[in-house]
C-alpha cells in the first residue's frame, strides 16, 4: 500500500511524509477516523515509507505484509482453528488475506472472515504480552520496528496496561500505530501519550473517482453512490454490491416497524415488539450493531424519498406489501433527529453489554411514538 494508493486523504499523506522527510517521526500515533476512510490504510502506507526509505527491497515485503519488522495486532476470539489463547499471530494468514481483500474493511467484516461474528473480539492480556516479545527483539533490517494496532479501542485495560510503559518508553526506533474509530474508548494514560491524527469523511468527490476506477463504476452511479456513502469507501462498496441490503435484515426491519407503529394505543401487539427484541437479542453483540447501522441507513433512505430526492435513493425494499413510497411520509424533519438519536443510543449501550433484549424493547416503545409523530408546519 503506497500512499498514492490512497483514497483523498493527501493532506494527510503529505504530513506523514513530511514526518519521515525529516526524522520527527513520534513514537506513538493515534489514527482516528470512522469506518471507511483509509486509516488502516494509511498507517500501512506511512510504514512503508518509513521501512522502505533506505532499503527499496522492503516495499515487496510490506505489500505482502510479510516484512520481519512490520507487526499486527489486532481482535481476536476463539474460533473452529484457534481453541484457545487467541492471539495475533495465530490468525497472520487470515489477516494477510483480509487486508489484501478489504483494504477499507471494517471490524464486522474482519470478525466474518474469520468466523467470530456472533462474538465481540478483544485485544487482550495474551495478546499484550505477545507485542512486549516482538519489540524486544532487535530489527532484522536494523532500522525501524513498526507495530499496527488496529481497533485499538478493543484493548481491554489490562492489557492496555500492559502496555502503557512500552507505549511510553518504546525501545530505540520503535513506531507504534495505533489505529482506532472511537478515541474515547481509549484508557486516558494511553490517550495522552500518543500523537493524535484525526482523518476527515472522505469527499464525494474522491469516493466518485475511486469507484470509477477501481470498480468501473458509471459515472451517474457512482455520484449516486457517493452521496449516500457518507463519506466512507466501505460504505459506498457495500452500496455498490448491495452488501448493506441483506434481505434478513430488511425483513426484521419492517416486522419491527409495523409492529412498534401498529402497537400505539393497542396493548395486544406489545407482545409482538417483545418477540421482535427477544429476537435481535439472540443474535450476536456485532450482527445487533449491524442490523441497528442497517435500520439507520434505512430511515435516512425514507427521509430522502419523502424530501423529494428519489435520484439518491437506493434501497429497493425486496418483501412483498412493503414499498418505501408509502413509508416515506412517515419518516421527516420532525422525527428523524430523534429516531436516530434512539438507535445510536442503542447501539452505544449494546457495544457496553447492556441487556440487548431490554435496550431492543426500550427503543421499539420509544419508536411507537415517534412514528405517529406529525411534522411541524
Amino acid at each position: 500500500m503506497l500512499f498514492n494508493n490512497l483514497i483523498g486523504q493527501k493532506h494527510i499523506g503529505n504530513h506523514l511524509k513530511r514526518t519521515a522527510d525529516h526524522a520527527r517521526i513520534a513514537h506513538a500515533q493515534l489514527f482516528v477516523g470512522k469506518e471507511g476512510v483509509g486509516t488502516l490504510a494509511a498507517a500501512i502506507a506511512y510504514a512503508d515509507y518509513i521501512l522502505s526509505k533506505n532499503n527499496k527491497d522492503s516495499h515487496l515485503k510490506v505489500e505482502k505484509l510479510q516484512h520481519p519488522d512490520l507487526h499486527f495486532s489486532f481482535p481476536t476470539a476463539i474460533n473452529d482453528k484457534v481453541k484457545k489463547h487467541p492471539v495475533s499471530k495465530l490468525f497472520l494468514n487470515d489477516w494477510r488475506a483480509f487486508v489484501k481483500e478489504y483494504p477499507y474493511g471494517s471490524l464486522f467484516q474482519w470478525y466474518e472472515f474469520i468466523g467470530i461474528e456472533n462474538k465481540q473480539g478483544q485485544i487482550g492480556v495474551d495478546e499484550a504480552e505477545e507485542i512486549v516479545k516482538s519489540l524486544q527483539l532487535k530489527s532484522y533490517e536494523g532500522d525501524y520496528k513498526i507495530m499496527i494496532i488496529w481497533m485499538a479501542e478493543k484493548m481491554n485495560n489490562a492489557a492496555a496496561n500492559k502496555l502503557l510503559k512500552l507505549i511510553e518508553e518504546p525501545p530505540e526506533k520503535t513506531i507504534f500505530l495505533l489505529v482506532v474509530e472511537h478515541k474515547e474508548q481509549l484508557i486516558n494514560t494511553i490517550l495522552s501519550r500518543c500523537q493524535i491524527l484525526e482523518f476527515p469523511l472522505l469527499s464525494e468527490e474522491d469516493i466518485t473517482n475511486a469507484l470509477i476506477e477501481r470498480e468501473n463504476s458509471f459515472a451517474a452511479e457512482a455520484t449516486k453512490i457517493a452521496h449516500a456513502a457518507e463519506g466512507s469507501y466501505k460504505k459506498a462498496l457495500d452500496i455498490l454490491r448491495k452488501e448493506g441490503n441483506d434481505l434478513a435484515y430488511e425483513t426484521l426491519f419492517i416486522t419491527w416497524v409495523r409492529a412498534a407503529f401498529k402497537a400505539k394505543g393497542n396493548a395486544s401487539v406489545i407482545q409482538d415488539l417483545i418477540e421482535w427484541s427477544e429476537s435481535i437479542g439472540k443474535m450476536g453483540r456485532e450482527k445487533q450493531k449491524q442490523f441497528l447501522n442497517f435500520c439507520l441507513q434505512f430511515f435516512r433512505q425514507a427521509l430522502l424519498f419523502n424530501y423529494g430526492a428519489k435520484d439518491l435513493v437506493f434501497i429497493e425494499p425486496q418483501s412483498q406489501g412493503f414499498s418505501i413510497e408509502k413509508f416515506a411520509p412517515f419518516i421527516h424533519g420532525g422525527n428523524i433527529d430523534a429516531i436516530y438519536q434512539e438507535l445510536n443510543d442503542a447501539i452505544y449501550h449494546i457495544e457496553r453489554n447492556g441487556n440487548a433484549k431490554l435496550i431492543l424493547l426500550d427503543t421499539s416503545i420509544k419508536l411507537t411514538r415517534l412514528l405517529h409523530t406529525k411534522e411541524a408546519n
